[in-house]
């Protein structure tokens, strides 16, 4: 049998580089090996926007549409729904009883998400107790394999702590621990240069971006400030566009010789920028184009054929945990004129 691989993002907006840098490549060449599952996380994406749930709803598709552009193929892959498989729920609640306050406030990932939304400690339960939901998605699919990004890495962490004192309580080994499959580039930087590339940010080049803002947004990018005249020795380290080169351009010798260059001094931005622009442009055009073709009964009809497929296997994964809780009461209850004392 193939080994199981689950990803999954938060619909919250459409999907930009740092998405595929970070995780859809992996995912297009993991669907021909692995049994894949890649989730529409819209209850995760409640925790964010729990006031405004029509912008997750609106963004089902969009998202669903980015990954078939990319290449995610739906005869390989299962794209699925979370809100719709109430399996994922209930495993959630019963995770819940085996991690502390303590151990979601050190999760790293979600302290700098904390402090990016400025929450303080109005922080909302559902958004502090996200990591065990992820934890719940994980397990529910058998899942050997996530590709994610290296923010992502705590989550996996918790989510295999969560399996070993399951397991232990229990006396079960009804639940696998997993790992994490990290992309190419890891963590690409947004265009600002301070921070990753983010949707919530605006920061990030977005997978259907038209050509003209594509350029701009390259054309804005953060390089070296000091590096005033093309003579002038650039740095490297903190440049965005030498970052996105890093992660795009199919020719690794010939960018380590413009590095050598720009750090001499003898190279400038807009040349750099060019070069960028035309690799991006030759990338994301085929993923435009065929996005603009896909219709909305289609995806809709894919997710549909995905969630029933998912949620048939995560109800399998939630009746062996109820059963090592010692709570599957109707299986164990006596049959119809039995005696109950």
């Amino acid at each position: 049998m193939k080994k199981v691989a689950l990803t999954g993002d938060r619909p919250t907006g459409n999907l930009h580089l740092g998405h595929l840098a970070g995780s859809l490549m992996n995912r297009v060449q993991l669907q021909d090996s692995f049994d894949q599952y890649v989730m529409l996380a819209d209850v995760q994406a409640l925790t964010d926007y729990f006031e405004n749930p029509q912008k997750v709803k609106d963004n089902i598709l969009e998202v669903a549409a980015d990954y078939l552009a990319v290449g995610i193929d739906p005869e390989l892959s299962t794209i699925f729904i979370q809100s719709q498989i109430p399996q994922l729920a209930e495993l959630t609640v019963y995770f819940m009883n085996l991690v502390t306050v303590s151990r979601l406030e050190r999760n790293p990932t979600v302290k700098t998400e904390i402090a990016q939304k400025e929450f303080g400690r109005s922080v909302p339960t559902g958004f502090l107790c996200y990591p065990i939901s992820q934890a719940a998605d994980i397990t529910a699919f058998g899942t050997d394999v996530v590709p994610v990004g290296e923010d992502q890495l705590p989550m996996i962490e918790l989510a295999n702590e969560i399996v070993r004192k399951f397991n232990r309580l229990y006396q079960t080994d009804c639940l696998k621990e997993s790992e994490a499959l990290l992309g190419k580039t890891t963590r690409l930087v947004g265009i600002d240069g301070k921070a990753k590339a983010s949707k919530s940010l605006n920061n990030a080049i977005f997978l259907n971006d038209p050509p003209e803002i594509i350029k701009q947004k390259v054309q804005a990018m953060y390089t070296d400030p000091d590096h005033i005249r093309i003579s002038d020795p650039g740095k490297v380290d903190g440049n965005v566009v030498f970052a996105y080169l890093d992660a795009f351009y199919d020719n690794a010798e010939e960018i380590s010789s413009l590095k050598q260059q720009y750090s001499n001094g003898g190279l400038g931005d807009t040349a750099l920028k060019s070069l960028l622009n035309e690799c991006l442009q030759k990338m994301l055009l085929p993923i435009r184009e065929k996005r603009r073709f896909l219709r909305k009964k289609d995806i809709l009809e894919i997710c549909i054929n995905g969630t029933r497929k998912a949620k048939s296997v995560a109800a399998g994964t939630l009746a062996a945990v109820k059963s090592a809780l010692g709570i599957n009461f109707f299986n164990e209850m006596p049959m119809q004129g039995e005696n109950l004392y």
